[in-house]
């Protein structure tokens, strides 16, 4: 694998990583209710999630997906059924006052890291992602450490990108304007993140 394809596959990820999205909306509303800590503990689970579909895409599981499609299709359905129930909490929690200071925040860091992992393990489509972008960029007789080196540029995009939500919507502006308006805030994240699963399901 040249070094060219090898900065391409980082870049056209890093494109799809900041493209908007649930995980987008879910790190921004988790960084500006909870703080940065665990935001960037979602954050470390979004990256983790990405490794996982990233690793399943070089072990063939795109190409699973095209002979045995209804096993996309019950993923999929999954994983849109997860984003709505996430939306549903946020619903009905939106009247709820947030938590005083960051060291109050009502996930712990591990919890936080488990649904940053599971809002991506539960949506297959990165992994027809993932490979298609292998396909095309990844010969066959690429080394195992040049295929190593790629999933920890995939885990350093998704991770850092992420951190950076995290620090932008953590600050005290950020968190401020949030609490003055957190009830019609949530439920309109909460809306997107249903909008979200139901696409997945259905597309």
């Amino acid at each position: 694998m040249t070094t060219a394809a090898f900065i391409s596959v980082v870049l056209i990820h890093l494109m799809a990583a900041v493209s908007p999205g649930p995980s987008f909306v879910m790190a921004l509303r988790t960084a500006a209710s909870e703080g940065f800590r665990t935001a960037a503990a979602l954050a470390l689970g979004f990256g983790l999630g990405a490794v996982l579909w990233a690793t399943a895409a070089m072990a063939g599981l795109a190409l699973l997906f095209e002979i045995v499609p209804l096993l996309f299709v019950g993923l999929k359905v999954v994983g849109g059924l997860f984003l709505v129930y996430i939306a549903v909490m946020m619903w009905r929690h939106a009247r709820e006052p947030m938590a005083e200071n960051d060291m109050q925040a009502p996930r712990s860091a591990g919890a936080a890291v488990r649904l940053g992992f599971l809002t991506f393990a539960t949506n297959p489509k990165p992994a027809i992602f993932f490979g298609a972008v292998f396909v095309g960029l990844v010969p066959a007789d690429t080394s195992l450490a040049m295929r190593c080196a790629l999933i920890v540029a995939i885990f350093a995009n998704e991770t850092l990108w992420y951190l950076l939500v995290a620090r932008i919507f953590s600050t005290a502006r950020a968190r401020s304007a949030y609490a003055r308006m957190k009830t019609s805030v949530d439920r309109a994240f909460g809306g997107l993140i249903a909008l979200f699963g139901v696409k997945i399901a259905l597309t």
